[in-house]
């Protein structure tokens, strides 16, 4: 049974000695406020240091679920990381450990996803763990549903689960889907640790103390199906424009696998416009050469309403996003090194002419979607 441990619930840290203490932070910024003498209370110290203690609190808890699934009957694997693991590089197409000796999934260029812990129960269960600090659950509901996709499609043997560890008097939980788990600790301070951190004989530290168990595995032992992130979102593009009678597939778009890649992906592109067709519609200036391309995706919100976006790629590292909300038009740049400015690269660059649409088209597009998720909502009331 996966109950929370006391000794979990109150934070008792007399078995991890000062493993605590042992981790690297990112403390460069926080520790240039403290120099300059900002108030404690002031909104910048603030944000700094419960970023930082934020770190400390997943390496915490990282720490004494190690210990939880060493004694624990029904865990069978539990992933190692920090210097728990051997140094290893960061594989692609698998989950490995990153520079940042964080457990992640990643293509050869890009990470997909980032999991703070990981483990699988006797029952083919795998669960990936979730720990903050953070009052208002909202963000990390959202980034729920891509990470639990991702886990179906590379584990597909295991039913996928999430445990959640947060601070008494956090809110929104009974807002979680049904997969997931919720732990609640008591409040957390890392005050100790940044003591440390300012001055390092403050404390004599014992040596960093591993857990030996045969279920500590490295991240990449754990076997996983072959995935290929950019094959697959190639392979979607081409199929939902494949129809012949019809410029968008809707039945193979709604097909629960899709959809599971969808919630992965958050966004299929399906096409393009020309400059000059969307000049009108997305209020574009001079600004953009006459012979860009206008890529256009079908994007899933977290209602589950699926909408169109639109995206201009200048450079290679220059990425715009348009989008309406309520109808109301918004412009965007993404960040140079997200994964959006590689898939709509890619994307483009596989779209021959028969990509091409009018916004004709578009409203046709737009109708149908529309359409489809009333009826879905419909369904579901």
């Amino acid at each position: 049974m996966l109950e929370i441990s006391k000794s979990i619930k109150t934070l008792n840290d007399s078995d991890i000695v000062d493993n605590i203490f042992h981790y690297d932070y990112n403390t460069k910024h926080l520790l240039s406020l403290i120099k300059k003498g900002i108030d404690e209370e002031d909104t910048l110290f603030l944000s700094s240091y419960r970023s930082f203690e934020g770190e400390v609190y997943e390496n915490f808890i990282y720490e004494k679920l190690l210990r939880y699934a060493r004694d624990n009957e029904s865990i069978d694997k539990f992933i190692l990381k920090g210097f728990h693991q051997n140094k290893q590089k960061a594989y692609a197409n698998t989950l490995s450990i990153s520079e940042k000796q964080q457990i992640v999934y990643r293509t050869k260029s890009r990470e997909i996803s980032e999991f703070d812990a990981m483990f699988v129960t006797k029952d083919k269960e795998l669960y990936f763990v979730e720990m903050t600090l953070v009052k208002s659950v909202l963000k990390l509901r959202k980034r729920l549903r891509k990470k639990r996709a991702l886990l179906e499609i590379i584990f597909p043997d295991y039913e996928i689960k999430a445990l959640i560890i947060l601070n008494e008097g956090a809110t929104g939980t009974r807002q979680f889907p049904s997969f997931c788990k919720v732990w609640f600790t008591q409040e957390f301070s890392a005050k100790n640790v940044l003591k440390y951190i300012k001055d390092k004989n403050s404390k004599k530290l014992l040596p960093i103390e591993k857990v030996k168990s045969p279920k500590m595995i490295e991240a990449h032992n754990l076997k996983i199906y072959q995935f290929r992130y950019y094959n697959t979102m190639s392979w979607i593009t081409r199929t939902i424009r494949a129809h012949k009678k019809h410029i968008l597939d809707i039945n193979f778009l709604m097909k629960d696998s899709i959809q599971r890649y969808h919630d992965l992906y958050n966004k299929f592109y399906i096409g393009y416009l020309s400059i000059e067709n969307a000049r009108d519609f997305l209020k574009l200036d001079e600004e953009y050469d006459k012979n860009q391309r206008v890529v256009i995706a079908i994007e899933k919100k977290y209602s589950d309403e699926i909408v169109l976006t639109y995206y201009i790629q200048r450079a290679r590292k220059n990425l715009y996003l348009y989008s309406f909300d309520n109808e109301k038009l918004s412009k965007e740049k993404k960040d140079p090194y997200g994964i959006t400015v590689t898939e709509v690269f890619h994307s483009s660059k596989m779209m021959d002419d028969s990509y091409e649409l009018s916004m004709q088209n578009i409203k046709i597009i737009k109708k149908l979607l529309k359409e489809r998720h009333l009826r879905e909502k419909s369904k579901a009331s």
